[in-house]
């Protein structure tokens, strides 16, 4: 019972470690869909570009041409990242604007932290 309490208390923080104990699975599927959006080449050059911006944020008209990539498949990739939780995006005028979500990305990386 004392190791569920300390998971709990973990789990209202973030997300428990995958090391320190076997995850409930609900605990595991939301992991997982943050680790399943961050496996795509595409979309990790994605993040890269919005975590080197200047300003933080990036308009989807500017990630384009850097991605190589059409619109609507650079619209697809955006938006699998923002249904995982790693970016958030604020419509301005016609276009939105992207910036990480540093919380999430904190407990994806504490997940892989030795417990």
């Amino acid at each position: 019972m004392e190791k569920r309490a300390a998971r709990v208390a973990v789990a209202s923080g973030c997300c428990p470690s995958v090391l320190g104990a076997p995850l409930e699975r609900r605990e595991a599927a939301e992991l997982a869909r943050g680790f399943a959006a961050l496996a795509d080449p595409s979309r990790l050059r994605l993040m890269s570009l919005l975590a080197a911006a200047e300003r933080g944020e990036v308009c989807a008209c500017d990630l384009v041409g850097p991605l190589g990539k059409s619109q609507p498949t650079v619209s697809h990739h955006l938006k699998v990242l923002v249904e995982a939780g790693l970016i958030t995006g604020d419509k301005r005028g016609r276009w939105i604007w992207y910036s990480i979500v540093p919380a999430r990305l904190d407990a994806l990386r504490a997940a892989l932290a030795a417990g």
